[in-house]
Protein backbone atom coordinates (compact mmCIF):
# COMPACT_ATOMS: atom_id res chain seq x y z
CA UNK A 1 0.00 0.00 0.00
CA UNK A 2 2.88 2.42 -1.15
CA UNK A 3 0.64 4.69 -3.40
CA UNK A 4 -2.55 6.23 -3.22
CA UNK A 5 -5.16 7.32 -6.38
CA UNK A 6 -6.79 10.94 -5.40
CA UNK A 7 -9.52 12.32 -7.40
CA UNK A 8 -8.25 15.97 -8.45
CA UNK A 9 -11.05 17.12 -10.56
CA UNK A 10 -14.22 16.27 -12.60
CA UNK A 11 -15.27 18.44 -15.46
CA UNK A 12 -16.90 18.06 -18.86
CA UNK A 13 -13.86 18.60 -20.57
CA UNK A 14 -9.90 18.74 -18.42
CA UNK A 15 -6.68 21.03 -19.97
CA UNK A 16 -3.27 19.96 -18.80
CA UNK A 17 0.13 20.22 -19.39
CA UNK A 18 2.38 17.93 -19.21
CA UNK A 19 5.98 19.47 -18.25
CA UNK A 20 8.69 17.04 -19.20
CA UNK A 21 8.24 13.71 -20.90
CA UNK A 22 5.08 11.03 -20.42
CA UNK A 23 4.31 8.16 -21.73
CA UNK A 24 0.57 6.89 -22.72
CA UNK A 25 -0.67 4.46 -25.44
CA UNK A 26 2.93 3.67 -26.00
CA UNK A 27 3.51 7.07 -27.02
CA UNK A 28 6.24 9.27 -25.52
CA UNK A 29 4.49 12.91 -25.16
CA UNK A 30 4.64 16.58 -23.56
CA UNK A 31 3.02 19.99 -24.09
CA UNK A 32 -0.72 21.36 -23.85
CA UNK A 33 -3.24 18.71 -24.02
CA UNK A 34 -6.78 18.31 -23.50
CA UNK A 35 -9.16 15.57 -22.47
CA UNK A 36 -12.64 15.35 -23.21
CA UNK A 37 -16.16 12.50 -23.56
CA UNK A 38 -16.54 11.46 -27.48
CA UNK A 39 -19.15 9.21 -28.55
CA UNK A 40 -18.84 8.16 -24.83
CA UNK A 41 -15.23 7.44 -24.76
CA UNK A 42 -12.59 9.98 -24.03
CA UNK A 43 -10.59 11.35 -26.52
CA UNK A 44 -6.93 12.84 -25.83
CA UNK A 45 -5.64 14.14 -29.47
CA UNK A 46 -6.03 11.24 -31.88
CA UNK A 47 -6.68 8.57 -29.12
CA UNK A 48 -9.90 7.70 -27.86
CA UNK A 49 -10.13 5.17 -24.99
CA UNK A 50 -12.20 4.08 -22.12
CA UNK A 51 -9.22 5.40 -19.54
CA UNK A 52 -6.13 6.68 -20.12
CA UNK A 53 -2.81 6.68 -17.65
CA UNK A 54 0.03 9.00 -18.38
CA UNK A 55 3.50 8.25 -16.56
CA UNK A 56 5.93 9.84 -15.68
CA UNK A 57 9.30 9.54 -18.03
CA UNK A 58 11.81 11.19 -15.26
CA UNK A 59 12.24 12.21 -11.88
CA UNK A 60 11.37 15.69 -12.96
CA UNK A 61 8.28 15.59 -15.05
CA UNK A 62 5.27 17.12 -13.81
CA UNK A 63 1.62 17.86 -14.64
CA UNK A 64 -0.44 20.84 -14.77
CA UNK A 65 -4.63 20.56 -14.28
CA UNK A 66 -6.20 23.73 -14.68
CA UNK A 67 -9.32 25.35 -13.46
CA UNK A 68 -9.07 22.49 -10.15
CA UNK A 69 -12.03 23.69 -7.95
CA UNK A 70 -10.83 24.14 -4.35
CA UNK A 71 -13.15 24.44 -0.94
CA UNK A 72 -15.92 22.48 -2.94
CA UNK A 73 -19.41 24.39 -1.57
CA UNK A 74 -17.63 26.15 1.44
CA UNK A 75 -16.71 30.18 1.46
CA UNK A 76 -13.26 30.11 -0.04
CA UNK A 77 -14.77 28.03 -3.02
CA UNK A 78 -12.25 28.85 -6.07
CA UNK A 79 -10.54 27.79 -9.26
CA UNK A 80 -6.77 27.13 -9.46
CA UNK A 81 -3.74 25.85 -11.89
CA UNK A 82 -2.20 22.90 -10.10
CA UNK A 83 0.51 21.07 -10.72
CA UNK A 84 1.84 17.03 -9.37
CA UNK A 85 4.32 14.31 -9.93
CA UNK A 86 3.32 11.16 -10.30
CA UNK A 87 1.07 9.38 -12.40
CA UNK A 88 -2.12 11.35 -14.00
CA UNK A 89 -5.00 8.78 -15.02
CA UNK A 90 -8.35 9.91 -16.71
CA UNK A 91 -11.50 8.14 -16.19
CA UNK A 92 -14.80 8.50 -17.35
CA UNK A 93 -17.32 9.21 -14.02
CA UNK A 94 -21.18 9.98 -14.43
CA UNK A 95 -20.84 11.31 -18.16
CA UNK A 96 -18.08 13.37 -17.00
CA UNK A 97 -13.87 13.20 -17.09
CA UNK A 98 -12.32 12.72 -13.96
CA UNK A 99 -8.65 13.33 -13.32
CA UNK A 100 -6.87 11.06 -10.53
CA UNK A 101 -2.97 11.59 -9.41
CA UNK A 102 -1.48 8.04 -8.64
CA UNK A 103 0.96 9.20 -6.21
CA UNK A 104 3.62 7.52 -3.45
CA UNK A 105 2.06 8.01 0.00
CA UNK A 106 5.11 9.99 1.81
CA UNK A 107 4.59 12.27 -1.57
CA UNK A 108 1.58 12.51 -1.13
CA UNK A 109 1.62 13.72 2.70
CA UNK A 110 4.19 16.60 1.39
CA UNK A 111 1.66 18.29 -0.24
CA UNK A 112 -0.75 17.27 2.14
CA UNK A 113 1.00 19.17 4.76
CA UNK A 114 1.77 22.01 2.61
CA UNK A 115 -1.76 22.24 1.34
CA UNK A 116 -3.87 21.75 4.92
CA UNK A 117 -1.73 24.98 6.32
CA UNK A 118 0.79 27.46 5.76
CA UNK A 119 4.34 25.06 5.29
CA UNK A 120 5.91 27.52 7.22
CA UNK A 121 4.78 26.24 10.67
CA UNK A 122 6.88 25.07 13.72
CA UNK A 123 8.66 21.88 12.54
CA UNK A 124 6.64 20.05 15.79
CA UNK A 125 3.48 20.98 14.67
CA UNK A 126 4.27 20.03 10.73
CA UNK A 127 5.60 16.45 12.41
CA UNK A 128 2.61 15.94 14.55
CA UNK A 129 0.44 17.06 11.48
CA UNK A 130 2.27 14.23 9.61
CA UNK A 131 1.54 11.65 11.77
CA UNK A 132 -2.13 12.03 11.50
CA UNK A 133 -2.46 12.92 8.32
CA UNK A 134 -0.89 9.69 7.57
CA UNK A 135 -2.75 7.98 9.95
CA UNK A 136 -6.37 8.91 8.62
CA UNK A 137 -5.05 8.03 5.29
CA UNK A 138 -4.56 4.28 6.53
CA UNK A 139 -7.04 3.95 8.27
CA UNK A 140 -9.44 4.92 5.46
CA UNK A 141 -7.60 2.18 3.32
CA UNK A 142 -6.96 -0.85 6.08
CA UNK A 143 -11.03 0.28 6.78
CA UNK A 144 -13.08 -3.33 5.37
CA UNK A 145 -16.54 -2.08 5.23
CA UNK A 146 -17.46 -0.05 2.35
CA UNK A 147 -20.78 1.68 1.36
CA UNK A 148 -22.01 2.55 -1.74
CA UNK A 149 -22.44 6.71 -0.62
CA UNK A 150 -20.49 8.98 1.63
CA UNK A 151 -24.40 10.35 2.75
CA UNK A 152 -25.29 8.30 5.74
CA UNK A 153 -27.88 8.24 8.20
CA UNK A 154 -31.77 8.28 8.24
CA UNK A 155 -34.99 10.29 7.11
CA UNK A 156 -38.53 9.57 8.80
CA UNK A 157 -40.83 10.63 11.51
CA UNK A 158 -39.71 14.94 11.01
CA UNK A 159 -36.38 14.38 11.22
CA UNK A 160 -33.19 14.43 8.61
CA UNK A 161 -30.06 13.16 10.07
CA UNK A 162 -27.05 12.84 7.23
CA UNK A 163 -23.36 12.41 7.99
CA UNK A 164 -20.60 12.21 5.65
CA UNK A 165 -17.57 9.44 5.12
CA UNK A 166 -15.05 8.99 1.93
CA UNK A 167 -16.37 5.62 0.94
CA UNK A 168 -18.52 7.50 -1.65
CA UNK A 169 -15.12 7.81 -3.46
CA UNK A 170 -15.76 4.17 -5.24
CA UNK A 171 -12.89 5.19 -8.45
CA UNK A 172 -10.11 6.24 -6.06
CA UNK A 173 -8.95 6.25 -2.54
CA UNK A 174 -9.62 9.97 -1.89
CA UNK A 175 -10.02 13.34 -2.96
CA UNK A 176 -7.78 16.11 -3.11
CA UNK A 177 -10.45 18.73 -0.82
CA UNK A 178 -11.69 19.50 2.26
CA UNK A 179 -14.30 16.43 2.21
CA UNK A 180 -10.56 14.19 2.49
CA UNK A 181 -7.82 15.52 3.33
CA UNK A 182 -6.98 18.76 0.96
CA UNK A 183 -3.83 17.95 -1.86
CA UNK A 184 -3.57 20.40 -4.27
CA UNK A 185 0.39 18.77 -5.56
CA UNK A 186 3.46 20.51 -5.85
CA UNK A 187 1.68 23.71 -5.97
CA UNK A 188 2.48 24.70 -2.31
CA UNK A 189 5.12 22.86 -1.60
CA UNK A 190 8.14 25.14 -0.84
CA UNK A 191 9.10 24.41 2.53
CA UNK A 192 12.02 22.40 3.19
CA UNK A 193 10.57 22.32 7.14
CA UNK A 194 7.95 20.02 5.49
CA UNK A 195 9.94 17.65 3.31
CA UNK A 196 12.24 17.18 6.97
CA UNK A 197 8.91 16.38 8.60
CA UNK A 198 7.41 13.65 6.74
CA UNK A 199 11.13 12.36 6.23
CA UNK A 200 12.02 12.18 9.87
CA UNK A 201 7.99 10.29 10.88
CA UNK A 202 8.30 8.48 7.86
CA UNK A 203 5.46 5.55 8.33
CA UNK A 204 4.92 6.94 11.71
CA UNK A 205 1.16 6.06 12.52
CA UNK A 206 -1.14 6.02 15.51
CA UNK A 207 -2.22 3.54 17.20
CA UNK A 208 -4.88 2.50 19.68
CA UNK A 209 -6.00 -1.28 20.60
CA UNK A 210 -4.05 -2.57 17.60
CA UNK A 211 -5.74 0.01 15.29
CA UNK A 212 -4.71 2.37 12.92
CA UNK A 213 -6.34 5.71 14.50
CA UNK A 214 -9.28 7.47 12.95
CA UNK A 215 -7.13 10.61 13.56
CA UNK A 216 -9.67 13.28 12.78
CA UNK A 217 -8.50 17.26 12.29
CA UNK A 218 -10.44 20.33 12.39
CA UNK A 219 -9.16 24.32 12.51
CA UNK A 220 -10.35 25.10 15.71
CA UNK A 221 -11.95 23.32 18.27
CA UNK A 222 -12.98 26.48 19.93
CA UNK A 223 -11.59 25.27 23.45
CA UNK A 224 -13.03 22.29 23.69
CA UNK A 225 -12.77 19.34 21.21
CA UNK A 226 -15.91 17.13 20.50
CA UNK A 227 -16.62 13.44 20.32
CA UNK A 228 -16.59 11.06 17.30
CA UNK A 229 -20.15 9.97 17.32
CA UNK A 230 -21.76 14.02 17.96
CA UNK A 231 -20.52 14.32 13.57
CA UNK A 232 -20.76 10.81 12.33
CA UNK A 233 -21.46 7.19 13.66
CA UNK A 234 -23.31 6.88 16.64
CA UNK A 235 -19.76 5.25 18.23
CA UNK A 236 -16.92 6.78 19.64
CA UNK A 237 -13.18 6.01 20.33
CA UNK A 238 -10.84 6.03 23.17
CA UNK A 239 -8.54 8.32 21.06
CA UNK A 240 -11.01 11.09 20.53
CA UNK A 241 -12.38 12.63 24.08
CA UNK A 242 -14.09 15.70 24.87
CA UNK A 243 -11.57 17.81 27.11
CA UNK A 244 -10.65 21.92 27.60
CA UNK A 245 -7.95 22.44 24.64
CA UNK A 246 -5.67 24.16 27.31
CA UNK A 247 -2.47 23.17 29.45
CA UNK A 248 -3.11 21.92 32.97
CA UNK A 249 -6.13 20.29 34.07
CA UNK A 250 -9.16 22.59 33.49
CA UNK A 251 -12.56 20.87 34.15
CA UNK A 252 -14.64 20.05 31.15
CA UNK A 253 -17.78 22.02 31.73
CA UNK A 254 -21.29 20.83 30.85
CA UNK A 255 -22.42 22.20 26.99
CA UNK A 256 -24.82 19.84 26.73
CA UNK A 257 -27.46 22.06 27.99
CA UNK A 258 -28.60 25.59 26.38
CA UNK A 259 -27.48 27.47 29.53
CA UNK A 260 -23.73 25.78 29.52
CA UNK A 261 -23.30 26.64 25.81
CA UNK A 262 -24.48 29.89 26.38
CA UNK A 263 -21.89 30.75 28.97
CA UNK A 264 -19.36 29.12 27.12
CA UNK A 265 -19.98 30.70 23.72
CA UNK A 266 -20.82 34.24 25.17
CA UNK A 267 -16.88 33.96 26.98
CA UNK A 268 -13.72 33.45 26.03
CA UNK A 269 -11.90 30.90 28.05
CA UNK A 270 -8.29 30.45 27.77
CA UNK A 271 -7.31 28.07 25.34
CA UNK A 272 -4.58 26.69 22.90
CA UNK A 273 -6.86 28.07 20.35
CA UNK A 274 -8.20 31.63 21.66
CA UNK A 275 -5.95 34.02 20.83
CA UNK A 276 -3.00 33.11 18.40
CA UNK A 277 -1.15 36.17 17.10
CA UNK A 278 -1.29 37.58 13.27
CA UNK A 279 2.06 36.37 12.75
CA UNK A 280 1.14 32.75 13.97
CA UNK A 281 -1.68 32.52 11.90
CA UNK A 282 0.01 33.67 8.71
CA UNK A 283 2.44 30.73 9.27
CA UNK A 284 0.13 28.12 10.34
CA UNK A 285 -3.15 29.10 7.84
CA UNK A 286 -2.88 29.42 3.83
CA UNK A 287 -3.86 32.82 1.89
CA UNK A 288 -7.21 31.90 1.71
CA UNK A 289 -7.80 30.65 4.80
CA UNK A 290 -6.46 33.68 6.23
CA UNK A 291 -9.66 35.32 5.20
CA UNK A 292 -11.44 33.99 7.59
CA UNK A 293 -10.95 35.88 11.49
CA UNK A 294 -13.58 35.17 13.51
CA UNK A 295 -13.26 31.43 13.84
CA UNK A 296 -12.90 31.33 17.83
CA UNK A 297 -15.96 32.82 18.65
CA UNK A 298 -18.08 34.56 15.54
CA UNK A 299 -21.55 36.18 15.46
CA UNK A 300 -23.53 35.41 12.14
CA UNK A 301 -26.97 37.23 11.75
CA UNK A 302 -30.53 36.60 9.32
CA UNK A 303 -33.52 38.38 8.71
CA UNK A 304 -36.29 36.34 9.06
CA UNK A 305 -37.07 36.56 5.51
CA UNK A 306 -33.33 35.58 4.87
CA UNK A 307 -32.91 32.64 7.30
CA UNK A 308 -36.40 31.31 5.62
CA UNK A 309 -35.23 31.41 2.28
CA UNK A 310 -31.83 30.25 2.91
CA UNK A 311 -33.10 27.21 4.41
CA UNK A 312 -35.70 26.20 2.07
CA UNK A 313 -33.27 26.34 -0.70
CA UNK A 314 -30.16 24.44 1.48
CA UNK A 315 -32.49 21.55 2.72
CA UNK A 316 -35.47 21.30 -0.44
CA UNK A 317 -37.87 21.68 2.17
CA UNK A 318 -40.53 24.39 1.92
CA UNK A 319 -40.81 25.39 5.93
CA UNK A 320 -42.58 28.68 4.87
CA UNK A 321 -41.39 31.25 7.39
CA UNK A 322 -39.12 30.23 9.72
CA UNK A 323 -40.36 30.75 13.39
CA UNK A 324 -37.72 29.50 15.64
CA UNK A 325 -33.99 27.41 15.62
CA UNK A 326 -34.51 24.58 18.60
CA UNK A 327 -31.19 22.76 19.82
CA UNK A 328 -32.35 19.47 20.57
CA UNK A 329 -29.44 17.88 21.35
CA UNK A 330 -25.84 19.02 22.10
CA UNK A 331 -22.30 17.69 22.20
CA UNK A 332 -19.93 17.52 24.74
CA UNK A 333 -18.22 20.89 22.74
CA UNK A 334 -21.76 22.37 22.88
CA UNK A 335 -21.91 21.68 19.06
CA UNK A 336 -25.38 20.74 18.00
CA UNK A 337 -26.13 17.33 17.03
CA UNK A 338 -30.25 17.44 16.05
CA UNK A 339 -31.70 21.09 15.49
CA UNK A 340 -35.56 21.67 15.29
CA UNK A 341 -36.39 24.08 12.82
CA UNK A 342 -39.89 25.36 13.12
CA UNK A 343 -41.37 27.07 10.08
CA UNK A 344 -45.25 28.19 9.52
CA UNK A 345 -45.69 25.24 6.57
CA UNK A 346 -42.97 22.29 8.11
CA UNK A 347 -41.44 21.43 10.90
CA UNK A 348 -38.27 19.37 10.80
CA UNK A 349 -35.36 18.13 12.87
CA UNK A 350 -31.89 18.05 11.00
CA UNK A 351 -28.82 16.50 11.87
CA UNK A 352 -25.91 16.05 12.50
CA UNK A 353 -23.30 18.88 12.96
CA UNK A 354 -22.28 19.29 9.33
CA UNK A 355 -25.89 19.18 7.60
CA UNK A 356 -26.95 21.75 10.59
CA UNK A 357 -23.96 24.14 8.93
CA UNK A 358 -25.06 23.13 5.51
CA UNK A 359 -28.79 24.22 6.16
CA UNK A 360 -27.87 27.23 7.66
CA UNK A 361 -25.14 29.07 5.51
CA UNK A 362 -25.10 29.14 1.43
CA UNK A 363 -21.82 27.69 1.90
CA UNK A 364 -20.83 25.51 5.39
CA UNK A 365 -21.60 27.83 8.89
CA UNK A 366 -18.26 27.82 10.45
CA UNK A 367 -19.34 25.21 13.00
CA UNK A 368 -22.62 23.83 15.07
CA UNK A 369 -21.57 25.14 18.46
CA UNK A 370 -23.55 28.14 18.65
CA UNK A 371 -26.50 29.70 20.36
CA UNK A 372 -29.78 31.23 19.41
CA UNK A 373 -31.16 34.97 19.88
CA UNK A 374 -34.32 36.25 18.21
CA UNK A 375 -34.89 40.05 17.43
CA UNK A 376 -38.13 40.47 17.82
CA UNK A 377 -40.70 43.47 16.73
CA UNK A 378 -43.74 42.67 18.16
CA UNK A 379 -44.49 39.48 17.85
CA UNK A 380 -43.12 38.96 14.65
CA UNK A 381 -39.21 38.09 14.46
CA UNK A 382 -37.34 40.90 12.86
CA UNK A 383 -33.77 39.19 12.89
CA UNK A 384 -31.83 35.54 13.76
CA UNK A 385 -28.44 36.21 15.72
CA UNK A 386 -26.52 32.82 15.90
CA UNK A 387 -23.45 33.35 17.99
CA UNK A 388 -20.53 30.21 17.98
CA UNK A 389 -17.55 29.16 18.91
CA UNK A 390 -14.81 27.28 16.68
CA UNK A 391 -14.30 26.26 12.62
CA UNK A 392 -14.84 23.21 11.87
CA UNK A 393 -16.49 19.95 13.57
CA UNK A 394 -14.30 20.18 16.45
CA UNK A 395 -12.99 16.15 16.57
CA UNK A 396 -9.33 14.97 17.33
CA UNK A 397 -6.29 17.73 17.04
CA UNK A 398 -7.10 21.73 16.83
CA UNK A 399 -4.88 22.34 13.75
CA UNK A 400 -4.63 25.98 15.49
CA UNK A 401 -4.30 25.02 19.35
CA UNK A 402 -1.57 22.38 17.85
CA UNK A 403 0.27 25.19 16.01
CA UNK A 404 0.19 27.02 19.16
CA UNK A 405 1.55 24.26 21.12
CA UNK A 406 4.28 23.96 18.63
CA UNK A 407 5.50 27.86 19.23
CA UNK A 408 5.46 26.93 22.92
CA UNK A 409 7.93 24.53 22.84
CA UNK A 410 5.93 21.22 22.53
CA UNK A 411 6.85 18.37 20.78
CA UNK A 412 5.79 16.73 18.04
CA UNK A 413 4.84 13.25 20.61
CA UNK A 414 3.61 15.79 22.97
CA UNK A 415 0.84 17.37 20.74
CA UNK A 416 -0.39 14.04 19.83
CA UNK A 417 -0.47 12.82 23.15
CA UNK A 418 -3.06 15.96 24.01
CA UNK A 419 -4.83 15.34 20.99
CA UNK A 420 -4.96 11.56 21.23
CA UNK A 421 -4.40 10.58 24.50
CA UNK A 422 -4.17 6.51 25.08
CA UNK A 423 -2.73 6.74 21.51
CA UNK A 424 0.59 5.36 20.86
CA UNK A 425 3.19 5.80 18.05
CA UNK A 426 3.98 3.35 15.35
CA UNK A 427 5.24 2.64 11.85
CA UNK A 428 3.07 1.25 9.78
CA UNK A 429 4.79 -1.11 8.56
CA UNK A 430 4.95 -2.36 12.31
CA UNK A 431 1.68 -2.49 12.56
CA UNK A 432 0.67 -4.65 9.91
CA UNK A 433 2.94 -7.72 11.34
CA UNK A 434 2.18 -6.91 14.86
CA UNK A 435 5.20 -5.42 16.36
CA UNK A 436 5.80 -3.03 19.53
CA UNK A 437 5.20 0.65 19.85
CA UNK A 438 6.33 3.68 21.40
CA UNK A 439 3.90 5.59 23.57
CA UNK A 440 2.85 9.02 21.93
Amino acid sequence: MRTVDVGILLAGEICFELVGEFSVCGKCVTGLKKVCIDNGMLRCGDETAASFCFTPLGNDALFTLHDVVIGVNFHWQRKEDQSFKGELVFIMEDGMVRAINRIDVEEYLVSVISSEMSATSSLEFLKAHTVISRSWLYAQLLRKERVSSGALGWEGGGEIIRWYAREDHTLFDLCADDHCQRYQGVTRTFNPNVERAVRETCGMVLVYDGEVCDARFSKCCGGITERFSACWENEDYGYLQAFRDCDGNEPLPDLTTDDGARTWIESEPRSFCSGPSKELLSQVLNGYDLETVDFYRWRVEYTQEELSLLVSERSGVDFGIIEDLQPVERGASGRIVRLRIVGSKAVRTVGKELEIRRWLSSSHLYSSAFVVDKEMSGNRVNKFVLKGAGWGHGVGLCQIGAAVMGERGYSYDAILGHYYPGAVIECIDKVLLGVDSVDA
